[in-house]
Parts: structure tokens; sequence; C-alpha cells
């Protein structure tokens, strides 16, 4: 089952086991209802959690409080119990069938993997990661002929077309864009 990262756990808010959490979806109404589970992960995936903390947490209440999201967790009683967790990530199980509500929107997981076409259908590679680093999202993008990489901004000027039923996307390229020894320059 896919996963994705909804949030990160801040620092604790009061006593009672409130904790600040720094939103990562669009969906935070629906990622973060009450009775919703979420699972914690380090940033780190290879490092496991101390056996000390719970895998999994329960949302028991939310609110929004001078534009940043409090949660309780019914894990978590009080202050200490919060700041035990801050800076985990909390990550959501995906149906496999599962895509956000907006159509120009789509998941790390079902854009890893497809194939990269040129408008002009020159087969450019294959999709190897997406990258949230700052403003912009990027596609790393591995070429078809070589295991060099390339950096391609997810914007709709570049990206005019992903079709998930095909298995592709289609890169407008620009002189350099998709040319590994031009990027490395």
């Amino acid at each position: 089952m896919p996963e994705v990262v909804v949030g990160r756990l801040a620092r604790a808010h009061g006593l009672h086991g409130e904790i600040a959490v720094d939103v990562r979806t669009d969906e935070p109404e629906r990622r973060f209802a009450p009775g919703t589970v979420v699972t914690l992960r380090r940033p780190q995936a290879e490092v496991p959690l101390p056996g000390t903390l719970p895998g999994s947490l329960t949302v028991a209440s939310t609110r929004w409080h001078q534009a940043r999201l409090l949660v309780r967790f019914e894990e978590l009683g009080d202050r200490s119990a919060s700041e035990a967790v801050r800076g985990l990530l909390l990550v959501a199980d995906l149906a496999d069938d599962e895509r956000p509500e907006d159509p120009e929107e789509f998941y790390d997981h079902q854009l890893v993997g497809l194939r990269v076409h040129t408008t002009d259908g020159r087969d450019a590679g294959v999709v190897s990661d997406v990258l949230h680093s700052g403003p912009q999202d990027l596609l790393v993008v591995r070429g078809a002929h070589t295991d060099a990489e390339v950096l391609v901004p997810f914007v709709g000027a570049l990206v005019p077309e992903v079709d998930l039923e095909k298995g592709h996307l289609v890169v407008a390229d620009r002189p350099g864009l998709l040319d590994a020894d031009a990027a490395a320059e």
C-alpha cells in the first residue's frame, strides 16, 4: 500500500499533549480528521523509531491557531510525550487507486516510474524520484540511454501532460534541460 507524508511534528503546545504540525498535504481536513491513524517515521527512513515511541498515532482533535495546525493525538497525553516525537514525520496510507481531488495534482508514487517523452516524441528516460525543496517540486529524470539524472521543474510550462493510465509524462524540452552533459557544466 502506498504511503504519503502528510506532516511533520513541530513543538508541543500547552500542557495537555497538543502539538503543532507542519502540514505537508493539500488535504489537512481529511488527513487529520478525528479518528484518523497516521504512522510515525524518522526523516531518514532507514533509522528505526526507538522502542519507547508508538508506531502510529490516532488523531483525537485538531484546531487552527495563528495559521498553524494544532493536533491532539490519543497516544500523547502530555507535553513531555509530545516533545518526545518532535521532528518525526506523519505518514498516511493510501489506497492503490487513490488520487488527489485536484486532477492537476499527483502523489509522488504515481510519478515515479513514469516514462518521460519530449513534445516531439523522443524517449527521454524515466522519473526516478520527486524532490520537494523550496517553492518548486522537481522531477528527477534518469536518462533513456544513460544512468545520468537531470532535474526538471514540475511546472505546467515544462510538463504539459501527465498520463497515469498510459504510464508517461511529456516534457517540453529546452536547451540543456534534458541533456545531462549540459546540466553538469
